[in-house]
């Protein structure tokens, strides 16, 4: 497993790369902006590469700008790529260097709650490939992730909201008393870097029992199949969502189709989906149809059936359960008509 340092400040010593030949630096237009500047002193001798901002960009004609960009600076297999960003930029940067001359060492600085708190934890690489979410993609290990909480102060109100879906997703699949204590509070009274370290913690223990998803690690999922199809379907039309919004309807209605196999009490369902649309609201859902067809094309399904993982009663959770298509379209039904 990488080597995880969570701390306040981003700050590390230049030894903690000297068995590396060279380096790339890897950054968006935001982070070359905001969080670069302040580490470029603390880094050897590098590259830097700046890509778009944005989930429209994590597919291969960007893959291709960055190994065309290491190619160009011969960046050799003992060298290493830093990849500065949030969770598209962790993703896509993690599998370029997993790729590039059968894969060289990458490591991760998150810059947004969500790669604090998930991307950047459990070594998950992916890129959109046409309009289906991570569709291609590598389990590959950064050597290491430094996550700096005060970056957190950088980001605008719907990225920090986005990364806390996944927060309340590890509280609702294992930790009852989180989710107590979370769901009592706004947004913005959470207290984000201790949020941040039990998340990695926990992702991590669990992605150490289960590294390549073949069993345990599938509770992660909970909130995914749909929410994976929605973001499916804003990419196809060009009006990406942010991943926590669109994982965020999908634990309402994933929760709604838990209470219908009894996995989940009405009290519990109500109680789920009254937090989550007073903290997120409510997006635009797709057509339903077209939903069900994306969501065929999930990395956990088998034999051609929609499996998904629920909540077995808040603080706990199941994986592959079956689903049908009436199922989804009654969670969507609920989710349209819900009214807090």
């Amino acid at each position: 497993m990488a080597s995880h340092y969570i701390q306040t400040k981003p700050s590390f010593s230049r030894a903690l790369f000297k068995e590396y030949t060279d380096m790339t630096v890897l950054m968006d237009e935001n982070t070359s902006r905001h969080c670069y500047p302040l580490l470029r002193n603390q880094l050897p001798g590098h590259s830097c590469l700046v890509l778009p901002a944005g989930e429209l960009y994590k597919n291969l004609d960007t893959c291709q700008m960055v190994w065309q960009h290491l190619t160009d600076h011969q960046l050799d297999r003992h060298g290493i790529v830093l990849v500065l960003g949030g969770g598209v930029l962790c993703d896509l940067g993690g599998f370029c260097a997993s790729t590039y001359k059968r894969g060289i060492a990458f490591a991760l600085v998150p810059t947004t709650l969500l790669a604090m708190a998930d991307a950047s934890v459990g070594g998950k690489t992916g890129i959109d490939f046409g309009s289906y979410k991570n569709h291609v993609g590598t389990f590959s290990e950064p050597d290491a992730i430094w996550a700096a909480t005060d970056f957190l102060k950088t980001l605008p109100a719907p990225e920090l909201r986005s990364g806390f879906a996944e927060i309340i997703k590890h509280a609702l699949i294992a930790d009852v008393r989180l989710w107590k204590a979370i769901s009592k509070k706004s947004l913005h009274e959470q207290n984000f870097p201790q949020l941040v370290r039990h998340s990695v913690k926990f992702k991590t223990a669990i992605t150490r029992k289960d590294p390549r998803e073949k069993g345990l690690r599938k509770i992660l999922n909970f909130g995914h199949s749909v929410g994976h199809g929605m973001e499916s379907l804003g990419l196809y039309a060009g009006k990406p969502l942010l991943h926590g919004d669109a994982v965020a309807a999908g634990m309402v209605m994933e929760a709604h189709i838990a209470f219908g196999k009894k996995l989940l009490s009405s009290r519990d369902l109500e109680d789920i989906t009254t937090y989550i649309i007073r903290v997120f609201g409510k997006v635009n859902l797709p057509d339903t149809d077209s939903l069900i067809k994306v969501m065929y094309q999930d990395k956990k399904n088998k034999g051609n059936r929609i499996l998904m993982a629920f909540p077995k009663g808040i603080g706990k959770a199941c994986f592959d359960q079956p689903v049908s298509e009436r199922e989804i379209r009654d969670a969507a039904a609920y989710y349209l008509k819900y009214q807090t």
